[in-house]
């Protein structure tokens, strides 16, 4: 008993991070429940096709643009109030849905709702930045990756049971009541750990100096000096090349499996979730695998972020290789390896903004590098509507693969770029 109760007591930053997985998951949750109720949206609500796409795309369009914006927040109203206001904001916007009358009001509510759930990765890495010492980062990071692809799984069960049992407008309702609680948790619970009062002193040791979290205010000048530092473009080039595979799982997997394979909606049904647990694994994989490497090859805080990456991008060839086989089975399994090479490489990425930047401006700069990745997402997304009937998914998915091992090889030649924040601060 007494292990367990000083295991409460000094890891305060872990019931951090639990929040903020919950969190994750309960974003993720409300952004799929758009996919899972599409085809009673499009019959009740007499939405064609095109229009549905003009919804998903206000989605997008929105949280790509919003991402450095929330991030620029959050630094500057700090996480507590500057997470939960954009939690609450999403929240309500998701339960709006249920009272879209038609395409053009539910891409409104679908565009609100991508400019506040932006928050999310940005609001992430910068608590995993504060509240945790370098070498403990990526782990903390890789739990929160790990929300979005659970997220992803849950909102299956989660929004169709709520629809089969009351209806589409109460699922809406639902999901977005579940933010409101847990903006009211974190608000409740949330503070720096400077402010802190049950952070013991032996965890503020451990933590170290990563524990300031300064608002500070974000000039143009100051975006302009991230925008002509080597080391953002060091980090955001290979995210542009990464999130394509991600963008592509997401929302086009189900339809591959069934022009390119032939699967029927039960089939799809019953193995298109395969890779997101895959993915789930590899967020975890990335989290831990640095500093295992750090400690047991004695190498350095950014070398043991970038062998990891390298690592993943290799395993990027397996869904790359997709058109060359024959079984569906095998088709799934290429993806399954494909999603837990994404996820390790996107976790260590992600870890990068937080080692090369301070506490107060890792939201800004991680926001920017993930508008990067969003924009890369975006027009390969495009890129597969008009060329997918015309050269067919294996190419496509070869593209893939080759993006990511170009990525790796940007972050191996430049990594001199990438300079740990403490060793700045001493410079």
């Amino acid at each position: 008993m007494n292990t367990i109760a000083r295991l409460w007591t000094t890891n305060l930053r872990w019931r951090v991070i639990a929040l903020l997985f919950i969190g994750t998951v309960l974003n993720y949750v409300a952004r799929n429940s758009l996919g899972v109720l599409a085809p009673a949206l499009k019959t009740n609500l007499h939405i064609t096709t095109a229009q549905y796409s003009y919804v998903v795309g206000a989605f997008q369009l929105s949280y790509t643009l919003m991402l450095p914006v929330c991030g620029i927040l959050i630094d500057r109203i700090g996480l507590r109030w500057g997470f939960a206001i954009f939690a609450a904001i999403w929240s309500l916007a998701n339960m709006a849905h249920a009272a879209a009358f038609g395409w053009i009001s539910l891409a409104l509510f679908r565009g609100v709702l991508g400019m506040s759930e932006a928050a999310v990765i940005p609001a992430g890495v910068k608590a995993s930045t504060v509240w945790f010492p370098p070498r403990e980062r990526s782990i903390a990071i890789g739990w929160v990756n790990v929300g979005t692809a659970l997220g992803a799984v849950l909102a299956v069960p989660v929004v169709s049971g709520l629809a089969l049992w009351f209806d589409w407008r109460a699922a809406f309702i639902g999901t977005g009541a579940m933010g409101l609680v847990w903006a009211g948790a974190w608000v409740g619970f949330y503070r720096s750990p400077a402010n802190h009062p049950r952070l013991t002193p032996e965890e503020a040791e451990h933590i170290g100096t990563s524990g300031s979290e300064i608002s500070q205010r974000v000039t143009l000048a100051r975006v302009r000096l991230l925008f002509k530092s080597p080391t953002f473009w060091t980090i955001a080039v290979p995210r542009f090349l990464a999130e394509p595979a991600w963008q592509t799982f997401s929302f086009w997997i189900p339809l591959y499996l069934s022009t390119s394979r032939g699967m029927d909606l039960k089939q799809i049904a019953l193995f298109a979730w395969m890779p997101f647990l895959a993915a789930d694994l590899g967020g975890l994989c990335g989290g831990y695998i640095s500093p295992y490497i750090a400690r047991w090859f004695k190498i350095d805080l950014i070398p043991s972020r970038v062998v990891p990456i390298s690592l993943a991008a290799v395993l990027m060839i397996a869904p790359a290789s997709i058109g060359l086989v024959a079984s569906p089975i095998t088709a799934i399994a290429l993806l399954c390896v494909g999603g837990f090479a994404h996820q390790t490489l996107s976790v260590l990425i992600n870890t990068l903004t937080s080692d090369c930047y301070p506490a107060h401006e890792v939201g800004m700069a991680n926001g920017f590098v993930s508008q990067a990745g969003w924009i890369g997402g975006l027009l390969f997304s495009l890129l597969i509507g008009q060329l997918a009937d015309k050269v067919g998914f294996g190419p496509l998915f070869g593209a893939l693969g080759a993006f990511d091992i170009v990525g790796a090889l940007i972050l191996i030649f430049a990594i001199r770029n990438l300079i740990p924040a403490g060793a700045k601060a001493t410079a």
